[in-house]
């Protein structure tokens, strides 16, 4: 997708005409945004947008131009859900407009909430972009906005000073001016030419009230003052002039509420008025945009009446019969479908007097009700925060077919399910839920039946999860090579179900296997782009939806994880008689299988409720294979969930572990004991091939699917899991704690602090098993934790280098302090291991390396 940046280069002549730049502008805007977005070009189009929107900012007269880009550029940074730098160049202030740096607060709420920050240099970059987005802004959010906010972006937040107080005293030390001017311009027997008078005498700091007075002097009545006059005014102030008056004059319409009603004015018959006089302003005389108003609205929902007359706008009837006719004229939603003549609205009726004042060239598709499109959503995201949910239910029902419209519908739809995760009703869900066109979209069966259900008490069968992994395994997780998949029913089976799906190959590694199942078309999905992405996100809006609470659904999804391999191989088994890798079961019989008993005739449990012969014959693979890749399914669902949910992991996953009987039966012998666990840790494909694998080797494979799944920051809470497993009181489980968490330290080189965090939990893991005042109930030798203690060695240098390791790499001294304060709690041979590492210049050549380490132990 060209950036219009290139447009201009090569078609410098062309897009320098007023008429080409609004036709570009409006087909990006409502046709080609969901393909920019799919292509990943949303941020250099923002950047380019930006560009145009500074230039036009502080420009008199612009109107239509600067507020379509504008209302584009909302989108855009809307659309985004990773992190993004507000200026290309990085430096500075933003080229925002005040409405969009609000919107781009927003946008970063809802990404790290609903998404994660996915690279450490982003977290360090926050504070800089949060001052560069503030910098010119004064707006507070409101205590109810905030609380479901990021806790990062929170605490940046929460120190912002409340200037609203300060701008109502500059009001009324301006109002005596202000009301005169006004009087003098909006009288009805003044002349035209007194326009030009008022904008060349008065002052900027009055002109930002100027609607603030009009609405003043109209007490209700809005006859009361001549709209030619402040529509001329208006429409030759630049574009910003006419945002910060909405923003004022909202801020002085709710102070005035207050005082009227100190007054002994009834609220009823002042907030009848003030939404006469709001639609004297956007809908009799159309002298400002409506989009504007509403969004300046909802930004001071911590009034009483704020978001009062924002229903208020949005339930009149004027409104309602404009969508109606938008809807009308612009045909079905899905356009590339539509082969009639498109009906074009006349330019006034689309845009307005104040936007189609002196303009001559025609709408295409733009219209002041499309404008509307980005900002529904952020009303209902203001009202659930309110818990103002019967308003919410009602506007969601009131604008659904306008909704239909919204070019990204399907990610609202998941991103507010997954904000307020926990806070919504059911009611509300199956709501937010129909403004999706629930027939295109690839839910379960089951589905329907469990978000009605008339007990939600009641926890869906583990056949439904199962299904939902099963989707996972054959439409997202990238498929084995074609030779792998042939399972006793797989070839048939795959023409006949896997087929059909025609779903985007996740990698190019998908070869032959995939090369028939094509691709389907962009404009098919538009919104969020592929099949695979299809699939994934509606399983994540499925299980946010459910009206069960996280740990319910993490417990359902570890049990399957859990028994994949007993619950799979004895349907194979009763379906094809015994195979070879259930009498490779005995290998180890201390470990107990998934294929066989073990010694003590115990035996591991199958999953109950799930027709498995049918979920290996609609996969196309072994019963081996596809126990691995529904691990590898389980773990990609859980780090896309709110992080509510990857702490019920770590809870169910140590609880598992801990309780597993092998490990706390006492009659093993210790070399037994860590047998079976050495064992269990080892790559679960190779224990699915021979039928030994333990509820163990599965939870481990879970989390490292899960870990490596998250974004960086969300692996700040990856620690629960180990302190949940202390005090650990043995060598086997102190392997699981080192195997839990060693893949996952060498994605933290960067991130210094969480791996510092990290690597202290781990070594205190140590202590507690060879700490100086520990005595074991069997006495363990330093010789049995080489291999970690080597594994340690590696890691230190890795993060010391960013890394692979090379010859010449060292340990940070802030990590070499963090080891020798450990080595203080171990015993003398174990001490004797780590000295290397310890910031001891006569012990270990790194130390002296650094000849002030002493003098900084932190």
């Amino acid at each position: 997708m060209p950036s219009l940046q290139h447009l201009a280069q090569r078609n410098a002549s062309l897009l320098s005409k007023p008429a080409v730049t609004l036709l570009v502008l409006e087909i990006v805007n409502y046709r080609l945004l969901p393909l920019y977005r799919y292509q990943g070009k949303c941020k250099p189009l923002m950047y380019d947008v930006t560009k145009i929107i500074s230039a036009l900012k502080g420009k008199r007269g612009d109107h239509r131009v600067f507020r379509l880009a504008e209302n584009l550029c909302i989108n855009l940074i809307l659309s985004l859900r990773d992190f993004f730098s507000v200026k290309r160049e990085g430096k500075g202030p933003t080229e925002f407009t005040e409405t969009l740096n609000r919107i781009t607060i927003i946008t970063l709420a809802i990404t790290i909430k609903t998404r994660g920050i996915a690279d450490a240099d982003h977290l360090l970059y926050l504070q800089t972009m949060l001052e560069q987005i503030l910098a010119t802004s004064q707006h507070r959010w409101s205590e109810k906005t905030l609380c479901y906010f990021p806790s990062i972006l929170r605490d940046l937040l929460m120190t912002r000073t409340d200037k609203r107080g300060l701008a109502i005293q500059e009001w009324q030390q301006s109002e005596t001016t202000v009301i005169n001017q006004c009087t003098q311009l909006l009288s009805s027997s003044t002349e035209p030419n007194y326009v030009m008078t008022y904008l060349n005498r008065s002052f900027p700091q009055h002109r930002q009230y100027l609607c603030a007075g009009a609405w003043i002097l109209m007490q209700g009545h809005p006859e009361n003052i001549n709209s030619g006059n402040l529509a001329r005014v208006l429409r030759e102030f630049s574009p910003e002039e006419v945002t910060s008056n909405i923003y004022t004059m909202v801020d002085v319409l709710l102070h005035h509420i207050h005082i009227e009603l100190q007054h002994g004015h009834s609220l009823q018959d002042l907030l009848l008025k003030t939404c006469a006089n709001l639609a004297f302003f956007v809908w009799t005389h159309e002298l400002i945009p409506l989009d504007i108003l509403l969004l300046a609205l909802i930004d001071r929902d911590d009034d009483p009446h704020a978001l009062r007359i924002v229903i208020s706008l949005l339930d009149r009837q004027e409104l309602q019969q404009r969508v109606k006719l938008y809807c009308m004229n612009r045909g079905p939603p899905e356009h590339w479908l539509y082969t009639g003549i498109f009906k074009r609205s006349d330019l006034q009726n689309a845009l307005g007097n104040h936007l189609s004042w002196k303009e001559r060239y025609p709408t295409f598709f733009d219209d002041i009700v499309a404008r509307l499109l980005p900002v529904i959503p952020l009303v209902v995201y203001r009202l659930i925060e309110n818990d103002a949910i019967e308003s919410a239910d009602r506007i969601l029902g009131m604008y659904s077919l306008f909704l239909a419209y919204h070019p990204l519908r399907f990610t609202f739809v998941r991103d507010i399910l997954a904000y307020f995760y926990g806070h919504l009703p059911g009611k509300l869900i199956v709501r937010i839920l129909n403004v999706l066109d629930l027939s295109k979209i690839p839910f379960s069966e089951s589905f329907p039946q469990h978000i009605s259900s008339s007990n939600p008490a009641i926890c869906p069968p583990p056949e439904y999860f199962a299904t939902l992994l099963l989707a996972l395994v054959n439409n997202v997780i990238p498929p084995l090579n074609s030779n792998s998949r042939t399972g006793s029913m797989g070839d048939a089976s795959n023409n006949s179900v896997r087929g059909p799906h025609n779903k985007t190959p996740a990698t190019p590694q998908s070869g032959p296997a995939n090369a028939s199942e094509g691709q389907k078309a962009f404009y098919q999905i538009q919104d969020p782009g592929t099949y695979t992405q299809l699939v994934l996100e509606t399983a994540v809006i499925e299980i946010l939806s459910l009206p069960i609470s996280a740990s319910q659904i993490v417990s359902s999804l570890v049990q399957i994880v859990v028994n994949i391999q007993p619950t799979l191989i004895q349907s194979s088994n009763g379906l094809h008689g015994a195979s070879s890798g259930a009498v490779q079961g005995s290998v180890l019989p201390t470990s107990p299988s998934g294929g066989s008993t073990d010694s003590a005739g115990r035996s591991t449990p199958s999953v109950s409720g799930i027709n498995t012969s049918s979920f290996v014959s609609r996969s196309g693979y072994t019963c081996q294979q596809l126990s691995c890749l529904f691990i590898q399914a389980c773990g990609l669902l859980l780090a896309q969930l709110p992080p509510e949910f990857h702490l019920q992991l770590y809870m169910e996953a140590s609880r598992i572990i801990k309780e597993s009987w092998w490990l706390t039966d006492g009659k093993r012998s210790l070399s037994e004991l860590d047998s079976a666990v050495s064992y269990a840790l080892l790559d679960p494909t190779w224990a699915s091939q021979d039928n030994t694998s333990t509820a163990i080797g599965n939870i481990v494979a879970l989390l490292h699917s899960f870990f490596s799944n998250l974004p960086q920051e969300w692996l700040e809470g990856t620690h629960v899991i180990i302190q949940q497993l202390r005090p650990v009181t043995s060598v086997a489980m102190l392997r699981i704690a080192f195997r839990i968490m060693g893949p996952l330290l060498p994605r933290l080189v960067t991130a210094h602090n969480l791996f510092n965090k990290i690597l202290s939990l781990l070594l205190n893991t140590l202590v507690d098993v060879f700490g100086k005042n520990t005595q074991p109930p069997v006495p363990v030798e330093a010789s049995e934790i080489t291999d970690l203690i080597d594994y340690l060695h590696h890691i230190i240098h890795y993060e010391g280098q960013a890394g692979p390791v090379q010859a010449n790499s060292k340990p940070r001294p802030e990590v070499l302090s963090i080891c020798g304060r450990a080595a203080e709690s171990l015993r003398p041979d174990v001490q004797h291991l780590l000295s290397h590492l310890k910031p001891d210049v006569n012990s270990s050549i790194y130390a002296a390396t650094h000849p002030k380490i002493a003098q900084n132990p932190s």
